[in-house]
This record gives structure tokens, sequence and C-alpha cells, in this order.
């Protein structure tokens, strides 16, 4: 089904407005000096603030982000293009052939009874189109073409989820919790010593580790600390609040007095509307 001419319209107008954007004569200086490299992580970004307005459920703030985003892939493609690499009809074209592609139950007479079949077709698929010389380490090559486009918590999840399912896995949930204290002890080290590479590489190691706690709990690490995020923001908008903006040269036990506030009547708030 083509799109109708109002969305051909608008794409057109994006795609223009962006080619004018980089235009050395006339262009943005911003615009113009970026590259691919130097827009990942307005990318990131973009992407982030598009899965937060989904969990919001807010749909003029969706229809917000999803522009921004849009923006970024056109914005790339223009990039390539005055390369003369590729193009935004390539980007789509290729798109379009691999869907068609992966989806012979739609396109091809297949059938996939349900969406667990449609999982394993996508996958043998995508297996067969990356087809190379045998490998020494098959799921490791696998998960590194997998998480490379993945934000770091949800690809530790990712391996995590695959290691375990390979039986690289604690016999129970003990064996997680004796590796959590461990890799907090040599963060904690680490820290001591003031060796700052090495301190990032332990708390890498901690993380990783709680993703593992997450998996065996059942627990989604990146909608547990996105919660994190929002709770502690309205919590401290209102410690905020009660001192006027200003929190120099506060006292620590008076702004966790008033943080302990907060937490008070944000759960009496709850609490009410629950009742109603």
């Amino acid at each position: 089904m083509a799109a109708d001419p109002a969305t051909s319209t608008a794409l057109n107008e994006l795609i223009a407005v962006v080619a004018q954007l980089r235009n050395p004569e006339g262009g943005c200086p911003w615009d113009l000096e970026q590259t691919h490299a130097s827009l990942v992580p307005y990318v990131l970004e973009e992407a982030h603030e598009v899965a937060d307005a989904i969990r919001h459920g807010d749909d003029a703030h969706l229809k917000e982000e999803l522009g921004d985003l849009l923006l970024q892939v056109v914005l790339h493609a223009q990039i390539a293009q005055e390369e003369g690499r590729f193009g935004l009809a390539q980007i789509a074209s290729g798109i379009s052939e691999k869907l068609i592609r992966r989806h012979p139950h739609v396109f091809a007479g297949a059938e996939a009874a349900d969406s667990d079949a449609v999982k394993a077709n996508w996958e043998a698929i995508k297996a067969a189109e990356k087809a190379t010389e045998p490998s020494s380490s098959p799921l490791s090559d696998r998960l590194a073409g997998k998480v490379r486009g993945q934000p770091a918590l949800a690809g530790a999840m990712t391996i995590s989820k695959k290691a375990a399912a390979a039986g690289f896995e604690w016999d129970a949930m003990a064996g997680v919790w004796d590796k959590v204290h461990e890799e907090l002890d040599e963060l904690k080290e680490a820290v001591a010593n003031g060796n700052q590479a090495h301190a990032q590489e332990e708390l890498g190691d901690v993380l990783f580790t709680l993703v593992n706690v997450a998996r065996w709990c059942g627990i989604d690490p990146e909608a547990g600390l996105a919660g994190t995020n929002r709770r502690f923001l309205d919590r401290f908008s209102r410690v905020e609040a009660a001192l006027d903006g200003d929190l120099q040269g506060r006292r620590i036990q008076e702004l966790e007095g008033l943080w302990q506030q907060a937490k008070a009547e944000i759960r009496a708030e709850e609490a009410s509307l629950a009742a109603d």
C-alpha cells in the first residue's frame, strides 16, 4: 500500500529542510560540522526519549520524539549521500527488502502458526543471510553482532540470557549473590587504590552481575532503573520546591529530612489514589 500524498509531501519537506541545513551556502554551521560519529549520542538520546514517551503513554510527546528520531535517520542519510555512499532511498529499499525476505509467511506463501514460529523463522533466515566460514565460537560471534546496537544494560541482559541458555549458569541463586558481593569488594578495592580505569572495569562487573540477579528474579532492569529515575526526580523536585530551588549550603541532615518527607507525601498521595 503506497503512502498517502500527505505523508509523501511531509517526508519530502523534511528531506529538503535537512538538505538546506547541510548546504555549505547558507546552511547551519552546527549541522555542517556533524558526522556520523558526532551524531551517535543524539541517536541514542532520541531513541531513549521515544521509549520514555511510550512508557508514559503520552501521544503528543511520542509524536514529537518520533520526529526527532526520524530527523536523525534523515540527517545520517544526507551525510552519506553527500559523500556518495548511499541515500535515504537505499536505506528504505534495504529495509523493505529485508522485511519481505524475513516474512515469507506474509509475502511468499509460507506458514507460521504463531509469533514463536515467526521468531524462529526470522532467526533461521537471518542466520542463513549471514552464513560464513564455521566459527569456533559461534554463540559469542552471534552475540557480539546482536548487542552491538543495544544500550549496555539491554546488551548485558541479552548476553546473560543466551549464555545461561547455553549452560553457562549458576546452580542456584545463592551463587549469583556470592558473585555480587565478590564484585562489590573488587570495586571497593579498585576505588580505594585510586585506579580510575580499574574502578570503571569493576563497576561494569558489578552492573553485569546485577543484571544476572534481575534475570534470575524475572525483573526488567531497564524498567527498574527508569522507575528509579522517575521516583528520584519526583522526590528531588519536592526537596527543591521546599527550599525555593536553592540547595547550596544546606546541611545533609536538612536535605535528608526533606527527602524523607517527600517520600512520605508521595506514598500518601498514591495510597489516596488507590483508595478512590
